[in-house]
């Protein structure tokens, strides 16, 4: 149990599955970028995006600064409302470079986060959708993001 005014450092290990080298997919960042992320959070989640954006790279063989396979990876941030900051593309030094940019204020609007990133996917591809969302937890603007993550999952799709 950790307290509100307390905090807990995470390391987090993940490889990618299922095999995007093979399976390529289309993967969104959801990255929150409110006021609550000020200094250490902010500096700690784009490490963590920075550092998920180059196992991606690894797990599918990039060579020359481009995932390849097909898997491609897009950026979304958020705070009172929410911002396509990446299309999605290959280009590591481009994604990097958007992550970088981000600047926390505001509030935590994590349904816009999750409505963007969902527009940013071309449904007529048969490729896995994925989205990551790096966020502090604390949402505080728009309606319950759980539910409205779930809508989307469950929503017909034109493929």
């Amino acid at each position: 149990q950790i307290n509100c005014d307390e905090s807990v450092e995470v390391t987090l290990g993940f490889t990618a599955a299922p095999d995007i080298s093979s399976n390529p997919a289309d993967i969104v960042l959801i990255l929150d970028r409110s006021g609550s992320l000020t200094g250490n959070p902010l500096a700690a989640l784009k490490e963590g995006a920075k550092t998920f954006i180059d196992v991606i790279y690894g797990n599918t063989g990039g060579t020359n600064g481009q995932i390849v396979g097909g898997t491609r990876i897009g950026i979304v941030s958020f705070s009172d409302n929410a911002t396509t900051d990446a299309p999605l593309s290959t280009d590591i030094a481009m994604l990097k470079s958007e992550v970088d940019s981000l600047v926390a204020n505001g509030r935590t609007n994590q349904e816009a986060g999750f409505i963007a990133a969902n527009n940013l996917f071309d449904f007529s591809l048969i490729k896995d959708k994925i989205i990551v969302l790096f966020t502090d937890g604390v949402w505080n603007e728009g309606n319950d993001p759980i539910g409205v993550a779930t809508d989307l999952k469950a929503a017909p799709k034109n493929t």
